[in-house]
């Protein structure tokens, strides 16, 4: 008995038969409960049990089992192919435990201000994946050959020549690829940029898509890719709009009439940029007279996008926001253009003061109302126009004027005390608003806001008391209106009315 257990025979084969498979399927638990958690030892594990494993199993067979001679060519190549998985498994371990850590810190989002590199970023975080493959391939190679000359006794030094005529012959047939790729390892270990900057290279404007060893990929904003060698790239300015910080600057000049004070013109003009959706309010917008001109001052209006891909949409808004704004205030922008009128007595837009009248006469509120009265309203009252998205005025300003919707409409809303952005009512042609602020004196309740371009008309708080005397009917509308109106309000602050 004592025989059968000490036989190298029975021992190696118990080994391979029980000690094999109970490894193989530790490994792979292991491999299971570390995917999983989401470690990197994944891949260490793998190649031990799918490479190393099987080959030191194989090694036993043919050693303990099947004795055969040392030297022969089977053992010799199984020798080898143990050495070369061991190898393997080493330089992946030690890639493992020493760059664990540095894909997660290249992946960290780029910081708004100062430097490209976080202040706490370690040096394993700024070699590059691609160079760290490269090394771990050379190194296989070289461990490959000293194995070889080991194990097979193969004399270096004619490998070493041959390997050294073919890298000329090579590196003359591959001069393009191979410069790529050296100003692609650059480029990496550098990161002047990386995966969603907007770039321009030479005269390609484009968002990165992809980073490789041979080119980068970018997308413009005309969703057309474009393919960029490492090896230009290496060669060309490279303007980067989103380093150091992502928020995009954008400047608009404009020109207004030297009758307009400056001041003002830069309030109208700043305020406009702030109600722009997508304009930052940090870093703020700015506005600066530029120049003195031979027909008006020309100013500049500096703000914020929060990226490069926003600066068209924004830019659009803010612009097209200018002309209302301009209409409001009563601001002219002097161009020199000749303009030949033809006088039409059917054109409406050539007598504000008609329109305005024929306006207030199609208020359902105001039908009745004599026409020397809306004459009187004509004289004092103006027109004004909102961009659609434009704010007419917020929850909490005071309110010095009732507005007659002409066309267009528009919403009121209230934030409530959860932060929620509540709409209360909605306006349009006919109706009228702010007549819960300016008749109890006190700040608005609710933002007006309008939803489609609007056209307004303002009654001062003297017109619209002396129309409320004259109509007594009109007193008892807005009363009815108001009440209705506050209802709403309450019911929105309570949570009944749901959200925008």
């Amino acid at each position: 008995m004592m025989d059968f257990v000490n036989d190298d025979l029975t021992t190696a084969a118990l080994l391979l038969a029980l000690g094999f498979p109970a490894i193989q399927l530790l490994l792979s638990e292991a491999i299971q409960t570390l995917r999983q958690q989401g470690r990197p030892l994944v891949g260490t594990l793998q190649v031990l049990r799918n490479l190393l494993m099987p080959s030191l199993a194989s090694l036993i067979f043919l050693t303990a089992i099947v004795h055969l001679d040392p030297e022969s060519r089977a053992i010799r190549f199984n020798e080898t192919v143990l050495w070369i998985c061991l190898l393997v498994a080493s330089l992946s371990l030690f890639d493992t435990l020493l760059f664990s850590g540095a894909e997660a810190a290249q992946r960290s989002p780029l910081q708004l201000g100062g430097d490209a590199a976080a202040d706490g970023e370690s040096w394993q975080s700024r070699i590059p994946k691609l160079f760290r493959d490269l090394a771990r391939v050379f190194l296989i190679l070289l461990g490959a050959a000293i194995i070889l000359s080991v194990t097979w006794g193969i004399d270096l030094g004619g490998l070493v020549a041959a390997l050294g005529v073919g890298s000329v012959v090579i590196g003359l047939a591959l001069q393009d690829t191979l410069g790529s790729l050296a100003s692609g390892i650059t480029l990496l270990f550098e990161k002047p940029f990386e995966k969603g900057d907007w770039l321009k290279v030479g005269d390609s404007v484009g968002r990165v898509t992809d980073i490789n060893w041979r080119a980068v990929r970018i997308e413009t904003i005309d969703n057309v890719q474009i393919i960029i060698p490492q090896m230009i790239i290496g060669k060309q300015t490279i303007a980067n709009f989103s380093q150091p910080i992502k928020a995009h600057k954008e400047e608009v000049f404009l020109r207004y009439s030297y009758r307009h004070p400056p001041n003002l013109v830069k309030r109208v003009l700043r305020a406009t940029a702030l109600s722009t959706p997508g304009v930052l309010e940090q870093p703020e917008a700015k506005v600066a007279t530029v120049k003195y001109e031979d027909i008006g001052i020309s100013y500049r209006v500096t703000f914020f996008v929060k990226g490069y891909q926003d600066r068209l949409r924004v830019r659009d808004d803010f612009q097209t926001r200018i002309w209302y704004a301009n209409q409001r205030f009563k601001l002219s922008i002097p161009l020199p253009i000749r303009e030949i009128l033809q006088a039409n007595p059917d054109d409406r837009d050539t007598n504000p003061g008609e329109r305005l009248s024929q306006g207030l006469q199609t208020i359902p509120v105001l039908a009745n109302v004599e026409r020397e009265s809306l004459s009187n309203l004509t004289e004092e009252a103006s027109l004004n126009a909102f961009a659609a998205g434009e704010q007419v005025f917020a929850e909490g300003d005071q309110v010095r004027a009732l507005y007659f919707i002409l066309a267009g409409r528009a919403e009121a809303s209230i934030v409530d005390s959860a932060g929620t952005t509540r709409v209360v009512y909605s306006l349009g042609r006919g109706d009228f608003f702010g007549e819960i602020a300016l008749f109890s004196d006190q700040p608005s309740p609710v933002t007006v806001r309008a939803t489609e371009d609007l056209e307004v008309t303002l009654i001062l708080p003297d017109q619209a008391q002396t129309l409320v005397e004259r109509k007594p009917s009109l007193a008892r509308e807005l009363g009815t209106t108001i009440e209705a109106r506050t209802r709403l309000i309450e019911a929105a602050r309570l949570g009944s009315i749901s959200t925008s």
